[in-house]
């Protein structure tokens, strides 16, 4: 079993531009050791700031409560006490402490030999042991300190060795190895302390963290250290999905961690940290459970040869089928069948070439907008539009919020409703959500995401596209608007998403 200690608390929210509330940080903590269930976290650095203290103060409080407080870590130097002391009053009961594991920082930056340094250390784990803080062990700069100056680590361990502590932590914290050079300096440690436990700290300088940390469990490290979405200064660290994946499925090794909740935890940092997911990050990018290319769609319908053992479903995910130029008809027809729409062959190669068409412009093409495209191309509606907007009045003035009147038409009965937003296209939806929750008394989707761009090719340059994400009992789907004026565009987006749970209701 190979533990998982996630950093992203601590080492992640040292990506530039990203600070966390201490309520966003119990949020992500209480996800990552109930919901995804990591051993530990490490939450916070020593002595930062008031609002860091009252942060780790909030974790402490929940994870005593729930009996968590032994994963709760926080990192402490080498300060004559005054780290212990600060994690003692914010209640917390076990401190990484950070030491020089390479020559030439302990030298450099803190002017001492190294016998002064290992005495320092040994004090801070007695005054630790004496306020009842377990003590883990950062060799920071170990790395280098393995390739420059190994002579120094081994001492560092020599005279460590024997004192209470629980782990030794060995940081990559430049992010300058590689595989093999990993598993060399990981394996000098396993063998020559097999009693020791070890942990791995990898940075991804040079797109390698995933693979070091491979690395460093086939040398017989036990705890990898990892972020979520890879957060972390520079390059950032090891993202913690990749990690989890590539240990239970390149390494054969098990963990805690619960895969199905890994998606949600990505998308949860990714609203609190503003730092978006690249569509191609191995499993939990937007587009990396999603076929493109027509073959492959086949393939999959013959007998699933485009899969492999990164199935979506472990995560939480589906596998989708994207619609655009290099589409076939097997793709369309995947988007068709979980449409309930079906054609027959005439049909679908007049949607398969509009669609390669509208590719071709570059023009991004949703399934949702796929029953628009047949109705255009064959001449009849699908479906009957259910909801029809039959007027609204948007109205924008200096110092005042933004007001919405919307009348519109729901299964052949009219609604009227008006409310203030912190924007127009706020105060439009706002008022929907009325209609629906307190007039109609039903669900109403959860806008999850959007976003607005300028669809190039042929003559959309005068317009503007908005692409909504939406969240409905339990599914998660796009929208898509065009139009010259943007909020129109995000309404003709919005109609979409209503005629689309209102044919869904009465399938």
């Amino acid at each position: 079993m190979i533990e998982i200690m996630d950093t992203t608390l601590r080492d992640g929210e040292q990506t530039s531009g990203v600070s966390l509330s201490a309520r966003e940080k119990l949020g992500i903590a209480r996800l990552l050791l109930e919901g995804v269930c990591v051993n530990r976290i490490e939450v916070a650095s020593a002595r930062v700031s008031e609002g860091e203290f009252a942060a780790v103060r909030l974790i402490t409080e929940w994870a005593a409560q729930r009996g968590r407080l032994d994963q709760i870590e926080v990192l402490g130097f080498v300060d004559d006490g005054v780290s212990i002391r600060w994690l003692s009053e914010a209640g917390c009961r076990v401190m990484n402490l950070l030491c020089k594991g390479s020559l030439k920082h302990c030298t450099g930056q803190l002017g001492k030999t190294p016998e002064e340094h290992l005495a320092d250390i040994r004090r801070s784990i007695a005054r630790a042991a004496k306020a009842g803080i377990a003590v883990n062990i950062y060799l920071e700069d170990w790395s280098n300190g393995m390739l420059h100056s190994p002579d120094y680590v081994t001492a560092m361990l020599d005279g460590l060795k024997d004192e209470p502590v629980k782990r030794f932590m060995l940081p990559d914290t430049l992010g300058i190895l590689n595989p093999y050079n990993t598993e060399q300096c990981c394996r000098r440690m396993t063998e020559r302390y097999p009693e020791l436990h070890f942990d791995f700290h990898p940075h991804n300088d040079y797109d390698l963290a995933v693979a070091n940390a491979a690395a460093a469990v086939r040398a017989g490290i036990r705890g990898i250290h990892t972020t979520v979405n890879g957060l972390g200064e520079r390059a950032g660290n090891a993202p913690l999905s990749s990690v989890v994946a590539v240990l239970h499925d390149q390494c054969g090794e098990r963990t805690t961690v619960v895969e199905q909740e890994i998606n949600h935890l990505s998308r949860m940092v990714e609203t609190y940290t503003g730092i978006h997911i690249p569509a191609n990050k191995p499993v939990v990018g937007e587009n990396v459970f999603t076929q493109c290319a027509g073959i492959h769609a086949d393939g999959d319908n013959k007998n699933n040869l485009y899969f492999n053992d990164l199935l979506p479903e472990r995560f939480g995910r589906v596998r989708e089928y994207a619609l655009g130029k290099t589409s076939g008809k097997a793709n369309i027809r995947k988007n068709l069948e979980a449409l309930g729409i079906e054609l027959d062959e005439q049909s679908m190669r007049k949607v398969t070439e509009r669609i390669i068409e509208l590719g071709d412009k570059k023009e991004m093409v949703t399934p949702e907008d796929l029953p628009y495209i047949i109705a255009d191309v064959l001449k009849q509606e699908l479906h009957e539009n259910k909801v029809t907007i039959l007027n609204y009045r948007l109205s924008l003035a200096h110092g005042l919020k933004p007001v919405a009147t919307l009348k519109i038409r729901i299964n052949d009965q009219e609604y009227e409703e008006t409310s203030v937003g912190d924007g127009q296209y706020d105060a439009f939806v706002k008022a929907l959500r009325k209609i629906y929750k307190t007039t109609l008394k039903r669900d109403f989707p959860m806008l999850k995401n959007y976003s607005v761009s300028i669809p190039p090719g042929g003559r959309t340059d005068a317009f503007v596209q908005t692409i909504i994400t939406w969240e409905y009992r339990g599914e998660t789907f796009k929208t898509r608007g065009l139009d010259a004026d943007q909020t129109e565009a995000a309404i003709k987006a919005t109609l979409k998403m209503l005629n689309r749970i209102e044919n869904r209701a009465t399938a």
